[in-house]
């Protein structure tokens, strides 16, 4: 079972995505025009995706990718035109709806499961790739092991997420939101440092055969954000 505080937080994402915040991130992941530092937010977004789809085949044909916090659907629509079969999963249903009907009008719905929800559900079944952009940034590192730790037991081949490293701008950023909360701000990151996150998964036994590898940081204006793959080095067989 998730834990309190991974539960509450998740209140507080969904509450955030699916009202307080839904037409900010409708415009954010649009061609809509955008102020200078959202620009740099969509801009640094772009370049993240397109860093975790470079660590995945070019041809996904016959695997199951379950796209984590899937948004919009910018992920999940790239992943079906490489032909996976996605479970693109949020709790925002306003967000989700964006991204069921992107997929309609690009012929693309049969290949995506679009689902509002929590991606921990077991129901959703078993999968050769998680893909998690900017879903995790939110939860603090135990939570974040315990997510992983949940997720490996249904995925084959590799998780693909990304952190918010701890920076010193970063750091600022959030300490600032501890002390001045304000009702409409987004639920607060929570920076981790790359090696306490690699030393947690490495003493985590049920991620045993799994290894931290590629890693990649993403610095554009306000956008920060790091990716990590975690590879299963006793892969069983791709998912019928």
């Amino acid at each position: 079972m998730p834990s309190p505080s991974y539960q509450k937080r998740r209140g507080q994402l969904e509450t955030y995505f699916d009202s307080t915040a839904a037409d900010a991130w409708k415009k954010m992941t649009s061609d809509t025009p955008l102020g200078r530092i959202r620009a740099t937010v969509r801009a640094g977004r772009a370049r993240m995706r397109q860093t975790l789809l470079q660590w995945l085949p070019e041809n996904l044909e016959s695997s199951w990718v379950l796209d984590a916090g899937c948004g919009t659907g910018s992920m999940s629509l790239e992943l079906a035109r490489r032909g996976a079969r996605v479970v693109a999963v949020d709790l925002a249903g306003n967000l989700v709806e964006i991204g069921r009907e992107q997929a309609k009008a690009e012929g693309l719905d049969s290949l995506i499961d679009f689902r509002v929800g929590d991606y921990l559900d077991p129901s959703l079944g078993e999968f050769d790739y998680v893909v998690a952009m900017d879903s995790f940034i939110h939860y603090t590192p135990d939570d974040v092991l315990q997510v992983l730790a949940t997720l490996a037991g249904r995925t084959h081949a590799a998780m693909l997420f990304t952190f918010a490293p701890r920076t010193p701008a970063l750091a600022l950023m959030y300490w600032m939101g501890k002390l001045f909360p304000r009702s409409d701000r987004s639920p607060s990151i929570e920076p981790v440092r790359e090696s306490m996150l690699r030393e947690l998964i490495g003493l985590e036994p049920t991620l045993g055969d799994w290894r931290a590898e590629r890693t990649q940081r993403i610095s554009q204006g306000f956008y920060t954000s790091q990716a990590l793959e975690l590879r299963n080095h006793h892969a069983k067989h791709p998912v019928c």
